[in-house]
């Protein structure tokens, strides 16, 4: 099962994204867009039901091999359970439906006395340079008649680049549709730079962490393609996006606003407690004490109209500290 690709960066970068069952629904939903025959199949069944088969038959975690095997029920009818199977490819591989052949048999695994195997549906995600049809050698060494029971699984080509533009930034899963992007145009930076800005706005909806961990793991798989020396442009590139759109620096919002929510917090709690004290105290233990609060809210560089508002003292009397 192991190749010379298999601890490439693409794959833990596929691996990580679409391991995810979200993402991996945001994914086969654009995919539906394209392919009428994928959509027919999400139709057939339970999008919800997904469930990650462990990785049994890989050999190493993240930086191994992309494959990802999923379980998934029946939309309706007999509780029947499906398999599904992801497999990304960066460039051609001839011996592709041997190695999906050998995950079917060794993975989609069912205990009944009926049939050993589930039915099992493979994708194949190619965001190579050049063009490829897997599908090509098989047609041209079966005829017609042969073709169809040659693979024991039914069997969909994404070529990612297919996948829409605009399908992506209209797309819920901001990740997913980042990491289809940045697959999409791994070739192409001018393409890739022109793109990446218009998620901004759907980037800033979601957690910073998140969000800063996505451009991270982003960053390092396109390292593999564009290399040291672009990269170093293309990194140069997010922070101008970052200061014009404010891409990158969404990230310096979402600690603003931890902040700020976290003062506000602060000042609360404090001021309730305070607010209890000060009635059992004299008038000069109460502002000995609205003095010392101050300061404090000054150390944590809580703005100086909060601490007025916290404490009672003035904006003057607050500078003056």
């Amino acid at each position: 099962m192991t190749n010379k690709n298999s601890r490439r960066s693409h794959d833990a970068f596929f691996r990580w994204l679409f391991a995810d069952k979200n993402h991996l629904r945001a994914l086969l939903k654009l995919c539906a867009k394209q392919k009428p025959e994928i959509a027919e199949f999400l139709k057939a069944i339970n999008l919800n039901s997904l469930e990650r088969i462990p990785d049994s038959y890989s050999e190493v975690d993240e930086t191994g091999e992309a494959d990802l095997a999923f379980r998934v029920k029946a939309a309706k009818g007999h509780p029947t359970v499906v398999g599904i199977l992801l497999e990304h490819k960066s460039g051609s591989d001839k011996f592709v439906f041997a190695q999906i052949s050998r995950y079917v048999n060794k993975v989609m695994k069912l205990q009944n006395d009926l049939v050993d195997v589930m039915p099992t549906r493979a994708f194949i995600f190619y965001n190579g340079k050049g063009p490829w049809d897997p599908f090509k050698l098989l047609r041209k060494n079966y005829s017609d008649y042969f073709f169809k029971p040659v693979l024991p699984f039914q069997c969909h080509f994404i070529d990612m680049k297919m996948i829409s533009d605009e399908d992506c930034i209209g797309c819920d899963d901001v990740v997913t549709a980042m990491g289809v992007t940045a697959m999409k145009y791994a070739f192409n930076r001018k393409k890739l730079l022109a793109i990446l800005p218009k998620f901004q706005k759907a980037l800033t909806q979601i957690p910073y962490d998140e969000a800063k961990n996505l451009l991270e793991k982003i960053s390092v798989y396109l390292k593999e393609y564009l290399g040291e020396s672009i990269l170093k442009e293309l990194d140069m590139a997010f922070v101008s996006i970052g200061q014009k759109y404010g891409f990158v620096s969404a990230g310096d919002v979402f600690r603003q606003r931890l902040a700020a929510g976290k003062a506000e917090a602060l000042a609360e709690g404090i001021s309730k407690g305070l607010s209890k004290g000060l009635s059992k105290g004299r008038k000069e233990g109460r502002a000995k004490e609205k003095i010392s609060l101050a300061k404090g809210f000054l150390k944590e560089g809580i703005p100086i109209k909060t601490i007025a508002k916290v404490t009672g003292l003035t904006i003057d009397e607050i500078k003056a500290l």
